[in-house]
This record gives C-alpha cells, sequence and structure tokens, in this order.
C-alpha cells in the first residue's frame, strides 16, 4: 500500500521541526520507519547518527524489525531505536564520569527504589503516605530537578519532606554507584544542559531524532529532546493529544504547545485518514472526543464499511455483565469462526477482571489477563534471581543491595552506606569491598560478622554454580538462607504464603526445562535467557486488559465494559475535575475497535461489601445515537438478537455432548 499524500509529506520534510499529529489507526509506525529509510537512502544521513525513541520495548522491537525490511545489507548499522530510559543508558554507559558516576554503575529497579526510600522515611509511616513520598521524589526527578532544587520549590510541609528524602536517597545512591530509572533521564538531562562540549559532541553524534507518542512525554523527558536537537530542530514528533493518558505519571500533553513555542518554525501535518475502524466506530470516537479542548483541530475518517451498530448493553450488576459478555464472545467466535484472540474485553482498572474470568471460564472461552504481576517479577523470584546473579558476577551491586540483608543479617542501612563510599574509594564493588580486611575493620563488629558470613556464602555457591545445575543451586540456596522460614514470618496469611513457596519451586523447574530444551549450561546463559525470554505470550485467548494497556493494540471485536459513573470516568477524576483525560480513556478504548464495539454497564455493583447503585456513564450521552444499538430499547432487534444467541447456544450445547 502507497502513503497517502498526509504520510508522504511527513516522510519526506527534513529540513527542520516537524509535528506529526497522528490520530488512532492512521499509520503513524509505517511514517516514522518510512522516514528512517528515506533519511538513510535518499538523504544520505549515517544510519548511526539518527536516533527513533519509543516509549516501550515492544514498540522499538516492532520499528526495528520495519525498519530492517525496508533498508538492506550494512546500511542500517548503528541506528538507534530504543525507549527514552534505553538511550539515557546509553548516554550515561559513555558520559558516566562526566554525570558523577563510575563505570559498571548499578541500575535499581522500583523494588529496590521504595526499600531504599522506606528505609529513610520516618520508621511510623503509612503506606499511602510512604507512596506519596516515593511519588513526589520521582516527580521531582521527571522535572528534571536536582534535591537542592525541589527543597527551594516545595510549598509546603510534605514536599519538603520529600525533598529532604530526595538528598538523602541520592546521597546513597552516590555511594552505591548506583541510579534509578528517573535518573537515567534526570542525570543525561543534567549533563547536556551543563556541558556545552557534551551538548555539542552528543548533538553531532545524532543528527536526526524521531520521537513516538510525544504527548507522553513528561517534562525532563521534552527538555532531553530539545537539548539534543538544538535551535536547528532536526526531529520529527509523533503525537496525538486526544491519546495523552498518562498524566498520572508525568506525562505533559501541554508539551505539544511547548513545542510549538519553542520553535516557530515548526511544521504540522495532520494524519486523519483511519485503517483500522469501521465508520460506525469512529464516528463514536469522534463524536465524544469532540467535547475536549484542543490544541490543534484534527477529525478521522475512514473508507472501512460502515460496520455494525455500537451495542450498549445495560446490566443487572457486574456479574450479569460478565455473563452477557463471555457469552456475545462466545457467540461471535462460532458465528464468525474467528480465533480468540481476536477479542479484547478492556476496562478502566485491574479488580473488574474477576467476575469475567469467572464467566469466561464457565463459558470455555480461552482468556489471558495482561498486567497481572508476571512470574519473573514477583517478590521471591526476584530475591532468588538477584542471589543468582550476585553468584554469577560479583560486581553486581543492585543484586548486593537488594539480598544482602535478605534474610535479616544485622547490616543496616548507615553501614552499606559507609560500605558503598569505601568501595568507591577503592574503585571495586561491594561485594568485593566486603572481603577486604581493610573495609571490614572500619566497620562495627557485628556488621562485619555478618558481611564475612555472607560472602563467604556467595564464595562457596560460586564455586558450586561451577559444577551444579542452576536448578539443583536454587534449592541449595533456599535451604542455605533458610527463605522458607523467612517467608513463614513475611506473611501469616497460610494461601498465599503456599503460593509465594510454590513460586520458589517453578523458578527451579523452570532452570530444568532449560536445560531440557537444550539451552546452554552455564549459570550466565541461563539467567540472560530467563531475562530477555518472552514468558507473556497469549497465544490464542481472548485478551483481558486494562484501557491504558490497550494503546497502541488493535482488535476485530472490543467488549468496553463498566462504562458508568464513578467507573469510567473514574470517581476520583469527577471529583478532582480531571474528566478530560477519562474521556481520552474512553476514544482510546472505541479506537481499538476493528470491526464490531459493545459497551456494557452495571445498574448495580458491589463495592466494599455494599451493593451500590450506578448510573450510566455520562459519556455515553455524548455518542451519535443513531449508530448506538441499546438492548431493551427496540423489541424487534432484541428479539431477533436473542434468537441468534439461543441458535448459538444450542449449537455449542450439540458440540459439547459430540465431544
Amino acid at each position: 500500500m502507497s502513503l497517502n499524500p498526509q504520510q508522504r509529506a511527513a516522510v519526506e520534510y527534513c529540513d527542520g521541526p516537524l509535528l506529526v499529529l497522528a490520530g488512532a489507526g492512521s499509520g503513524k509506525t509505517r511514517v516514522i520507519t518510512e522516514k528512517i529509510a528515506h533519511l538513510i537512502k535518499r538523504r544520505q544521513v549515517p544510519a548511526a547518527k539518527i536516533a527513533a525513541i519509543t516509549f516501550t520495548n515492544k514498540a522499538a522491537r516492532e520499528m526495528r524489525e520495519r525498519v530492517g525490511k525496508l533498508v538492506s545489507g550494512t546500511a542500517a548499522e548503528g541506528l538507534t531505536v530504543c525507549t527514552f530510559h534505553a538511550l539515557g543508558l546509553k548516554f550515561l554507559q559513555i558520559e558516566h564520569a562526566r554525570a558523577g558516576l563510575r563505570r559498571g554503575f548499578s541500575i535499581l529497579d522500583a523494588d529496590d527504589t521504595q526499600g531504599m526510600i522506606k528505609e529513610l522515611a520516618p520508621k511510623a509511616i503509612k503506606p499511602d503516605a510512604l507512596f506519596a513520598l516515593q511519588s513526589l521524589v520521582s516527580r521531582a526527578k521527571n522535572e528534571g530537578l536536582t534535591p537542592e532544587q525541589a527543597a527551594a520549590a516545595a510549598t509546603g510541609a510534605r514536599e519538603r519532606e520529600a525533598a529532604e528524602i530526595y538528598a538523602a536517597y541520592q546521597r546513597r545512591l552516590a555511594a552505591f554507584n548506583a541510579v534509578d530509572f528517573d535518573d537515567l533521564i534526570r542525570l543525561p538531562l543534567g549533563v547536556l544542559e551543563g556541558d556545552e562540549e557534551a551538548r555539542a559532541g552528543w548533538r553531532e553524534r545524532l543528527r536526526y531524532l524521531l520521537v513516538d507518542e510525544y504527548q507522553d512525554t513528561n517534562s525532563a523527558q521534552y527538555r532531553l529532546v530539545k537539548a539534543l536537537a538544538g535551535e536547528r530542530g532536526l526531529f520529527t514528533a509523533v503525537g496525538d493529544d486526544d491519546q495523552s493518558i498518562y498524566a498520572w505519571r508525568g506525562a505533559n500533553p501541554e508539551n505539544l504547545a511547548e513545542l510549538a513555542r519553542d520553535y516557530p518554525k515548526l511544521r504540522v501535518v495532520k494524519l486523519e485518514q483511519n485503517y483500522r475502524c469501521a465508520r460506525r466506530i469512529l464516528r463514536c470516537a469522534n463524536k465524544v472526543i469532540a467535547h475536549n479542548a484542543h490544541l490543534f483541530e484534527k477529525r478521522l475518517w475512514s473508507e472501512q464499511g460502515e460496520g455494525p451498530p455500537v451495542r450498549v448493553l445495560e446490566c443487572r450488576d457486574d456479574e450479569h455483565e460478565a455473563e452477557c459478555v463471555a457469552g456475545a464472545i462466545a457467540h461471535l467466535a462460532e458465528k464468525h469462526k474467528a480465533p480468540w484472540h481476536e477479542f479484547a474485553i478492556l476496562y478502566r482498572g485491574n479488580h473488574q477482571s474477576r467476575a469475567l474470568e469467572k464467566a469466561l471460564r464457565l463459558a470455555r472461552v480461552p482468556y489471558h489477563v495482561t498486567g497481572g504481576t508476571a512470574f519473573l517479577d514477583r517478590a521471591e523470584v526476584k530475591d532468588l534471581l538477584a542471589y543468582l546473579r550476585l553468584i554469577n558476577n560479583p560486581d553486581d551491586d543492585a543484586a548486593f543491595l537488594r539480598v544482602v540483608n535478605l534474610p535479616r543479617r544485622d547490616i543496616g542501612a548507615t553501614t552499606l552506606e559507609k560500605l558503598g563510599e569505601l568501595a568507591g574509594v577503592r574503585h571495586v564493588s561491594l561485594l568485593r569491598a566486603a572481603q577486604n580486611d581493610a573495609v571490614l575493620g572500619q566497620l562495627s563488629g557485628r556488621a562485619a560478622s555478618s558481611l564475612v558470613a555472607f560472602t563467604g556464602l556467595i564464595r562457596d555457591l560460586a564455586a558450586k554454580a561451577e559444577r551444579t545445575p542452576a536448578a539443583d543451586l536454587v534449592d541449595e540456596l533456599v535451604t542455605r538462607i533458610g527463605y522458607a522460614d523467612h517467608i513463614a514470618v513475611q506473611v501469616k496469611e497460610p494461601a498465599l504464603r503456599e503460593r509465594r513457596l510454590e513460586n520458589l519451586k517453578e523458578l527451579g523447574e523452570w532452570f530444568r526445562a532449560m536445560r531440557k530444551d537444550g539451552a546452554a549450561g552455564d549459570l550466565a546463559a541461563q539467567l540472560a535467557l530467563l531475562s530477555h525470554g518472552d514468558r507473556d505470550d497469549p497465544g490464542n485467548a481472548a485478551r483481558l486488559m486494562t484501557l491504558h494497556s490497550a494503546k497502541g493494540l488493535e482488535f476485530r471485536f472490543v467488549f468496553l465494559v463498566g462504562v458508568d459513573d464513578t467507573t469510567l470516568p473514574h470517581e476520583g477524576s469527577i471529583e478532582e475535575g480531571r474528566i478530560e483525560e477519562e474521556r481520552r480513556l474512553l476514544y482510546v478504548g472505541i479506537t481499538r475497535a476493528k470491526e464490531q464495539l459493545s459497551l456494557s454497564y452495571a445498574k448495580r455493583r458491589k463495592r466494599f461489601g455494599e451493593i451500590i447503585a450506578n448510573q450510566p456513564s455520562r459519556f455515553l450521552a455524548e455518542l451519535p445515537a443513531d449508530d448506538l444499538h441499546w438492548s431493551g430499547r427496540d423489541a424487534e432487534q432484541d428479539a431477533a438478537h436473542r434468537q441468534e444467541l439461543a441458535s448459538s447456544h444450542i449449537a455449542r450445547l450439540a458440540s459439547l455432548f459430540a465431544d
């Protein structure tokens, strides 16, 4: 399929700043990949001097694969296609000294960060208050603020407390030669804005930038793009203000307006032809989003067919809603001979999946829930993997910090901070510093003794790892550190405790399965395979996910559940006046559907043990009435639909008896 005129204009304009307003389903990924090919083949820009920045690793992989089909041979070598955070990591690996880091710095994950901030916070702090403090620290970093700048900008007691914790947290990170995820943007930004030589070098290194999902950038990410692009503004920003749904994590759709102010010569190209949705679905999307204020007006259109009316289901309660949706999916799959993966059920919050899962199981519809905690992200699994990482690599400081006091070994935060400082002076890792008698001599007797025992354990297990399969090493590790007893102390609820112990056994089984599959036998290779393997493949199953998770995806049949006031729009958003973002969430949900869309709500829902009366979402009144079919409002259509469902049900029963 050839490019349409607007897509071609976006691909071929390379002489100044360009904003591509790409509506849902308008082919934005194709525009970005075709533009990369155009820059390399027609404009003779070396691939190594082009960077395409995305928001997810999945999007980066897809983009890289598409470019590979457009640019042959070695021409694409050196091309950077990655997330903002991956670009920041690459920058810090090259410029670590300028950023105040030593080579081989560690990256803390969210759990490590939360644990460290919890240690620094007041001892009696409640979970909600701790989360608020952590969010304030993260927000300051996402605004590109240093601890000193955050303290100066603080306007209340909570923000001042967060600034103090931010300062202490950064001192500890420096002692450990570590960064967190937010630092992967903040530190490169600080270097680029404060060091003219580094700025000039990186502008030469990356001569052209392409930024996907631009409406989702936060303040620091926008400043990073600006610092790299400079006044010449050789970049293409692709975004859609109608799909800005991440304000809760710092995204700022106002960056689109900021772009126009910072670059007066900004050219704007609108991609308004939708290649995904039936026309009825698109009219619903256009009508609902028209109620939001817009910086740049656009209206999507499509050459697809009209499609069936959008069904609106009024249900008695959430269980009845789930049964209706499960029955409809079973019926449509039978009617259209459609594979299960062409169906999606979208909702506002993960808690809404429970009734749906039960109904789908009863209807014999295979399903996959996106957004649950992945196996490798479970705390107990991450603990054991951190031990294995440290056994495999004694210089892995992030792994050391996670497990050195797990289970508890009387090695406190003050000891670790001192150890980090001494390791920095000697330019060695934390584990190697803990094996140094001179270092141990500067610590308290109890802490030094605990560290000697810990380093001896790691040394012993490292020796065994050379001749012991990883699965057996996991079993021995669980026994040697008394991890089952640790779980028993931490988890009081018997069923949850049993699940966590089962997860430990399952990790060993994963390693055993890898050996059976002929994977490399050494621990390092198995850890790499375990970390990078795709273990969340839904296969041929109906997809259940939140509206946030659905962004960027498309399905033939979409069921959007819980379309009632206090659910969508969310109760908190109604109270805080954030209706526009909720409307954008609905817009994103509607535009995931290619052929058929159903919206449903329950007249009653159970919340916190109480039955609450519900009103249909105010957004339903904003949809075009002629494109909707409300169940219960058209007797003739309802009777025909019931007859069709009954026939389908009888056929399914017959097939079950035949089985």
